[in-house]
């Protein structure tokens, strides 16, 4: 299903324009590499505009926010845009302070986005239809996805898609990507991936490689990383589990098992269905 995607990543080595947080900026740099990617981190103001416009894809991630970033992310963003360069956004803590839901709605105003990637609470804040359920960076209890609930969510985030003209996806227990048309159900990962910071941000990396060289079919792009993502981190415990090695190792593990990711491996290891 994603073997083209997967070839398209390997063999062009998309460069992708990071504007993240200081927590977790090493990681997605590290994970970039490991994917097939090659990650530029630049901030400042008085240089986005030039860096966006030498890659392949921009990420914006507003999860360690300040006055400054936000300007440089609007700037790189409208760049972007000009040049046909998708964007990602990961809005990590929208809902949990007035100052990152302004934000987010300031972005989504300013940038079109190709894809858009959080967790339930993160994207019911995005969509406005709830600013109160964040539980800092995590999601609330009441947004899991779950069997029971997942029709109706597969039904909304598809409509959200819709609304924002962008590839939305929700990751957590089980994952989803729609366009709007069409939704991809991801049953791939491990609860123990909870226990590192960052796999969020760099999953929303990984989107950038794969949406960077995969211009007519972000949705399928999008799909094949939150795989990606999810299987590395199922055999990363499996692994961390197998040698009796704690949660920095699962990390090490998640980014060695990315860099030896293929489309044999995807397709042997995906649980995916399409609705």
């Amino acid at each position: 299903m994603f073997s083209e995607i997967i070839k398209n990543v390997k063999s062009n080595t998309p460069l992708v324009h990071n504007i993240t947080n200081y927590v977790t900026v090493n990681d997605c740099a590290n994970i970039l590499l490991a994917c097939g990617g090659s990650p530029i981190m630049a901030d400042d103001i008085d240089e986005v505009e030039e860096i966006t416009s030498i890659c392949n894809a921009l990420v914006i991630n507003i999860g360690t926010l300040n006055s400054r970033t936000v300007e440089s992310m609007l700037k790189a963003g409208k760049k972007a845009n000009e040049l046909n360069i998708p964007v990602i956004l990961d809005p990590v803590g929208a809902g949990a302070s007035k100052f990152r839901t302004d934000t987010a709605f300031r972005l989504l105003k300013a940038v079109k986005f190709a894809v858009i990637r959080g967790n339930m609470s993160e994207i019911k804040t995005v969509g406005k239809d709830s600013t109160s359920g964040t539980r800092g960076v995590d999601a609330s209890v009441d947004d899991t996805i779950t069997e029971e609930n997942i029709d109706e969510t597969v039904k909304y985030i598809n409509s959200l898609s819709e609304r924002l003209s962008a590839v939305v996806a929700v990751t957590g227990a089980i994952d989803i990507v729609a366009d709007g048309t069409r939704a991809y159900v991801i049953r791939n990962g491990h609860p123990f991936m909870s226990k590192i910071s960052g796999t969020g941000c760099m999953l929303s990396s990984i989107i950038g490689a794969f949406c960077g060289v995969n211009k007519d079919n972000f949705s399928g792009a999008t799909a094949a990383a939150v795989c990606a993502m999810g299987l590395c981190g199922e055999l990363a415990y499996e692994k961390m589990k197998k040698n009796d090695d704690g949660t920095s190792s699962l990390k090490c593990h998640l980014i060695d098992f990315m860099s030896k990711i293929d489309a044999e491996m995807l397709k042997e290891g995906a649980k995916i269905e399409i609705r």
